[in-house]
């Protein structure tokens, strides 16, 4: 089978050295991440700017996983990636981070689920009763990095499968 194209959503500052370890995986190819150079331009450019970056970057994407950290949850911009992930029908998936050290070496406290957010028109359901999250069964941060990596292409497969049925 060959790799899917992912995007992932992350935090960006306070979760960038824990999105790197994961999307350095290798099990699938991920979007090309925005340097602290290009995405200051980025931003610059205010939020129609913004919002044409995160689309082109989920344009041919099969699936996008929200990469939680402590307060990834509500902010902005990754909503606008869950909403625009799930219209487009994309794959949606959550993987806690919080136990995987930081560029200082640090972990942090669970943050709460970003698909707690959204509601679904059709039963008023909240997303998060659909999209499947994921939360390391470790505190060690190389045994969660190994868990992740040895799951993670069975959770993008369920991800798709499971929006196929939406």
């Amino acid at each position: 089978m060959p790799k899917r194209q992912i995007f992932y959503s992350f935090h960006y500052k306070p979760d960038c050295t824990r999105a790197s370890k994961i999307r350095n995986m290798g099990v699938i190819e991920g979007n090309t991440p925005a340097s602290d150079n290009d995405w200051e331009t980025i931003t610059k450019g205010g939020d129609k700017a913004i919002q044409k970056w995160i689309d082109d970057q989920l344009s041919g994407r099969s699936c996008t996983i929200v990469l939680i950290g402590q307060n990834t949850a509500g902010r902005k911009w990754i909503n606008y990636e869950i909403e625009k992930s799930w219209n487009d029908g994309k794959g949606l998936l959550g993987i806690y981070i919080h136990n995987l050290k930081d560029i200082q070496g640090n972990q942090a406290i669970k943050g709460n689920n970003p698909f707690d957010g959204f509601t679904m028109k059709r039963d008023t359901s909240k997303l998060s009763n659909i999209v499947t999250t994921y939360d390391p069964p470790y505190t060690e941060s190389k045994q969660v990095y190994s868990y992740i990596h040895q799951n993670m292409e069975s959770w993008i497969e369920e991800a798709i499968s499971i929006r196929e049925n939406y």
